[in-house]
C-alpha cells in the first residue's frame, strides 16, 4: 500500500488527519480523533501489513469450515456500520493426508478468510475430543451502535443457554463476544467501571443505551 492509498483509508474509517510512517514491511497509520461533545475520544496506532505473520485456526469437527467461513464473510459485508471480510485461498485435502485427517482426496480442508482485517483459517479436523470448540476462546465484535449489536447477536446466537452478558455461541459451536466499542473504555476508567459492571453482567444481549447511561 502506498502512503497515498494509506492516507485515503484512514481518512475514511475515522475521518482524521493521518500520519503515515513507511517502514520496511509494513506501512504504519497514526491517527488521533480529537474530542468534541458526543464524539468518543481516543488514541489508535493501525498496522496495516502487507503479510500477516499471525492467523487464527479454527478447528471444525463437523467438517463444515467452508460453511461457517462463507457464513461469517456474509454476515460482515452485510452488517450496519463499517465492517469488511473476504474470502482467501482454499486448500483441498492429498491422497496423503486421508489417513490422518480423514477427509478424501480433494475435499476442503482448510479455508482461509478475513474479518475486519483479522485474519482465520478454518479447518476441517474432524471429530477429534482435544480440539472441541467452546467458550474458552471468542471473538469479539465492537460495536458502534445498537442496531449493530442486534444485527450480530441475531446472526451469532444460536445456543440460548449460552447467552450471558454479551457472549454467545453461533450454530457452529463458535463464541462471540457482541460489545459495544464504549464499553472498553468505560471499563478502564475507575469512576465508571463499578457502575458499569453492575448494569451489563445481568444482561444476555447488552444494551448500549442502559450501559452509557450507567457510565454517565
Amino acid at each position: 500500500m502506498t502512503s497515498e492509498g494509506a492516507i485515503q483509508t484512514c481518512d475514511r474509517l475515522t475521518r482524521a488527519s493521518a500520519k503515515i510512517i513507511l517502514e520496511t514491511n509494513a506501512v504504519s497509520i497514526r491517527y488521533q480523533y480529537p474530542y468534541k461533545t458526543n464524539t468518543r475520544k481516543f488514541l489508535q496506532c493501525v498496522r496495516i501489513n502487507k503479510m500477516s505473520k499471525l492467523i487464527t485456526c479454527i478447528w471444525f469437527a463437523n467438517n463444515n469450515g467452508e460453511e461457517a467461513a462463507s457464513y461469517y464473510i456474509d454476515t460482515f459485508n452485510s452488517a450496519p456500520g463499517e465492517h469488511t471480510a473476504k474470502i482467501g485461498d482454499i486448500t483441498k485435502a492429498p491422497k496423503a493426508s486421508e489417513e490422518v485427517s480423514g477427509r478424501p482426496e480433494g475435499s476442503v480442508l482448510t479455508a482461509e478468510y478475513e474479518l475486519d482485517g483479522i485474519s482465520f483459517m478454518a479447518l476441517n479436523g474432524g471429530p477429534v475430543d482435544q480440539f472441541k470448540l467452546n467458550g474458552a476462546t471468542s471473538y469479539i465484535v465492537e460495536c458502534e451502535t445498537q442496531e449493530e449489536i442486534d444485527f450480530f447477536w441475531e446472526k451469532f446466537s444460536a445456543v440460548p443457554e449460552a447467552e450471558q452478558c454479551g457472549w454467545c455461541t453461533d450454530k457452529f459451536g463458535v463464541t462471540w463476544q457482541i460489545a459495544p466499542r464504549i464499553l472498553d473504555e468505560m471499563m478502564r476508567d475507575p469512576e465508571k467501571a463499578e457502575a458499569v459492571t453492575k448494569v451489563f453482567l445481568p444482561m444476555k444481549k447488552l444494551d448500549l443505551e442502559a450501559i452509557r447511561k450507567a457510565g454517565e
